[in-house]
């Protein structure tokens, strides 16, 4: 038998979904998914699990300004989601995605404009200073001074 995490009633362990209340069961990888809707109406902050949850009045408030043309996306990551997101964004090409991974990361994505030093051009700058040291040594020490 296994408990819901959200009405508390028990049920089989082989149910997908709690059959009371239809909450899913958590996976076991230790990968959560959650969800949480903050509405702020007529001066109060209500919190929802889901947009189900949501009244029904609130909810066609909700629907309608998320499906309007002036609506976008909202991702809410932590640091480490943020640094994620950032990795698999700076394989894309073009401007559009740099500029959305430095609304992602805001400060952190460009800091002091070095967005531009990847590790290919790390390594190719490293190619290049130690070149240029080890010919300056071989000049030095070739040299006859008088």
């Amino acid at each position: 038998m296994m408990t819901c995490n959200r009405c508390r009633k028990s049920f089989a362990r082989t149910e997908r979904r709690c059959p009371h209340c239809g909450e899913p069961v958590p996976d076991s990888s230790g990968v959560f998914q959650t969800s949480t809707v903050l509405i702020s109406a007529s001066g109060a902050d209500q919190v929802f699990r889901s947009v189900e949850e949501v009244p029904p009045q609130l909810r066609n408030r909700l629907l309608k300004s998320t499906n309007g043309s002036n609506s976008a996306t909202i991702l809410i990551a932590d640091r480490r989601g943020r640094k994620e997101i950032a990795k698999a964004m700076r394989s894309l090409p073009g401007a559009g995605p740099r500029h959305l991974l430095q609304s992602i990361l805001g400060a952190e994505a460009s800091p002091g404009g070095w967005d531009w030093l990847t590790p290919a051009r790390k390594k190719g700058i490293m190619a290049v200073v130690a070149f240029l040291a080890l010919a300056l040594s071989v000049i030095v020490f070739l040299h006859h001074w008088q």
